[in-house]
């Protein structure tokens, strides 16, 4: 018997958090039964691009949907669905852009179409406007509604159908095991970096807007005025990185900061860290500090953050509002220690190897129903 295909919709196959929390269940399926594919919307390789082909999953690609290209992306999605008729779950990660990838698949017949919302903002751009129509174009598009958190959901899908009873919330689940404390690892990382001793303050996230690098500068440049032997290790890429590189220089921080780019080795670098710093803006329910505190780190967060993601009740929040000061002298302050976290994560269903065969059930169950 062939698996049941799973078709997942998504930006492209980068080490974000909606991508890693993917590959995190899709490593974990029997694949014997539940197998996935992509429809990615950029023609450049992703870096999971090669896993999944190893996985046995295909990979389809799509323009990138703009304002300007609305109508040939439309036709397109169209003949797409036309051509791939096997697909009986269609599960769609592309937040208010998921309501054009569903209509089409509406249209052509596929019975279980999931939306999944991954944000509780959209942030301040451009683009705004056409963002704000396609979450109003969302409608009875979907058959099914999921979200990293309720206030995911209640963002994407609005409070009546958050208030519904409707949205799934799937955890953004990580394989604890791998993020368990091992000194030999945390050595090594710490030898890497040149750390020494030195207080190792950790931050991992794409260079956007909605990550704040700009305000995190402010705060470790505090934080360095306390303690001088503090180190900041941010792992990522992104627009904004020319940028936030130029203010280090400026402030005279170069040789404090480590800029990493993008790791494959997340597991292992959150072993080195001493602490996590995260000022999001805005966030759904972020995968990285689910890592982080499956590592045992304590963590500063902004208080924009929903508090669904407090799993251990170890994150410390702060506002926003509060200056670069105020937060340095939480950081330099708080505790440090780091705990071994794993029975609160798993008890909590983040473990990916109880939650994967939720998820794989969940699928089987909407193919057999139309089969």
């Amino acid at each position: 018997m062939n698996p049941v295909r799973i078709l997942q919709v998504v930006t492209i196959m980068n080490r974000g958090g909606l991508e890693t929390m993917l590959m995190n269940y899709y490593r974990q399926m029997d694949r014997s039964k539940i197998q996935f594919d992509f429809l990615v919307h950029r023609s450049e390789e992703g870096h999971y691009d090669r896993e999944i082909a190893a996985l046995g999953g295909k990979i389809y690609r799509m323009p990138q949907i703009r304002p300007g290209n609305y109508t040939p992306y439309f036709r397109k999605l169209d003949q797409f669905f036309r051509e791939q008729t096997d697909y009986k779950v269609v599960h769609a990660h592309i937040n208010e852009n998921s309501s054009f990838v569903l209509k089409a698949a509406k249209k052509a017949g596929v019975p279980c179409r999931i939306t999944h919302s991954h944000l509780s903002d959209l942030g301040i751009d451009i683009k705004l406007p056409f963002r704000l129509y396609a979450r109003m174009a969302m409608k009875d598009n979907p058959s099914s509604y999921f979200a990293c958190s309720r206030k995911a959901g209640e963002w994407l899908f609005g409070k009546r159908i958050a208030g519904s009873g409707k949205v799934v919330v799937l955890n953004n689940a990580v394989d604890v095991q791998q993020f368990s404390f091992d000194p030999a690892v945390r050595e090594e990382i710490r030898s890497e970096l040149a750390a020494g001793d030195r207080l190792v303050i950790g931050h991992i996230g794409r260079f956007n807007q909605q990550k704040n690098h700009d305000f995190l500068i402010d705060i470790f440049q505090a934080v360095h005025e306390k303690e001088p032997r503090s180190l900041l290790v941010l792992a990522g890429e992104g627009q904004l990185r020319p940028q936030i590189e130029a203010k280090i220089k400026r402030l005279g921080l170069g040789e404090h900061v480590r800029l990493l780019g993008v790791r494959n080795d997340v597991a292992s670098l959150l072993q080195g860290m001493d602490l996590f710093l995260f000022p999001s803006l805005f966030e759904g329910l972020p995968v990285v500090l689910v890592e982080a505190q499956a590592a045992g780190l304590a963590c500063v967060v902004s208080d924009a953050i929903t508090a669904e993601t407090d799993i251990t009740g170890k994150l410390q929040f702060i506002s926003l509002k509060q200056s670069a000061e105020q937060w340095a002298e939480k950081i330099v302050k708080g505790p440090r220690e780091r705990t071994d976290t794993s029975a609160a994560m798993r008890e909590k269903g983040y473990d990916t190897s109880t939650m994967a065969k939720w998820l794989s059930d969940y699928y089987m169950e909407q193919a057999a129903a139309v089969m």
